[in-house]
């Protein structure tokens, strides 16, 4: 397991003064709270505190290892820190429980967090040998493993090529199926090593890595992201305060639409066509931030190359008069 100490040397946080200017006008007054729905290593929530000396933060993860290094990085802050372990589809009732029920700001970091990705035993990163497992919560839910060996041919192909946008899902479906009936896989280099089988050398030469978007569907699948996500972003668009802002980093296309769909219903009236009187219970409640979504510069991606994929949107929630508080 890795020590607190290099946390902060480990972990890059993507667009981390972008988030922070984006945030930062909702957190000044004294008190504020704001919500790291995805804590991770703690990056963006360190880099928040620091910006807004008022504000308090609370950092809510499923993954306990998360919590403990995070929490050890932002001890200095004293009690304007707060670490819980929930999935951020709970930020309602962590909020009704540790503050007034609102947040001033709310920031998602979806995806997998670098700890996840560089601990070789916890089965994320397929340049490494490691149990099958995939699970951000290792102490409950389905495995990787037990996705690939029991879900049917079917069932198997349609998350390759949904959570994936894996092109050759039917393929590699078929390939995984073949060879589970011979022994069940356990590792992530089996599984690689039939993907790299599976996947024409011509899609690997243009495609990158055979492996990356099967074990991006598994991973998916076996976190229950996306449902978790839908959830989640009601959620938090309920709880913002009026003058409060929210900030998502996705990674996957199907995640920055969910996104997208959530910000564009809250900035748009829903008066129906030819009433002459806008209702208020049918007015935006949102203020766009961002144009469309924000992607990092070519220097931060050289710099942290997960970055590359990363898609930036934020919404400010509007006071009941269609004006910002």
């Amino acid at each position: 397991m890795s020590s607190a100490g290099d946390s902060a040397e480990r972990h890059v946080p993507v667009l981390r003064e972008r988030i922070v200017d984006l945030l930062a006008p909702a957190l000044a007054t004294e008190g504020a709270v704001c919500v790291d729905a995805t804590l991770g290593l703690g990056g963006h929530a360190e880099a928040l505190l620091d910006r807004c000396p008022s504000a308090r933060v609370i950092g809510l993860d499923r993954d306990p290892q998360a919590l403990e290094l995070a929490g050890a990085r932002l001890v200095r802050f004293g009690d304007r820190f707060l670490g819980v372990h929930a999935v951020y589809d709970a930020i309602a009732d962590v909020l009704a429980e540790h503050a007034d029920g609102t947040a001033r700001g709310i920031l998602f970091d979806l995806g997998v967090s670098s700890l996840q990705l560089d601990e070789p035993d916890r089965g994320f990163a397929y340049r490494h040998d490691a149990p099958l497992d995939m699970r951000m919560d290792q102490r409950a839910g389905i495995t990787a493993a037990q996705v690939v060996n029991t879900y049917p041919h079917g069932e198997l192909a349609r998350i390759l090529r949904t959570y994936g946008e894996e092109r050759f899902a039917g393929r590699i479906a078929s390939a995984i199926v073949r060879e589970r009936e011979k022994e069940p896989f356990t590792t992530s280099a089996r599984l690689v090593e039939v993907l790299r089988a599976a996947v024409p050398a011509a899609s690997q030469r243009s495609g990158g890595h055979p492996a990356k978007r099967t074990f991006q569907a598994l991973r998916i699948e076996v976190n229950a992201e996306l449902d978790v996500w839908e959830r989640a972003v009601a959620s938090a668009l309920d709880v913002l305060a009026p003058g409060g802002r929210i900030a998502v980093l996705s990674y996957h296309s199907l995640e920055d639409r969910i996104t997208k769909r959530a910000f564009a219903a809250g900035a748009h009236s829903r008066t129906p066509p030819g009433m002459p009187v806008e209702l208020p219970e049918h007015a935006a409640y949102l203020r766009l931030l961002t144009r469309g979504a924000e992607v990092p510069d070519e220097q931060e991606q050289h710099r942290n190359p997960r970055s590359a994929s990363a898609r930036l949107r934020a919404a400010e929630r509007l006071a009941p008069n269609g004006a910002p508080a």
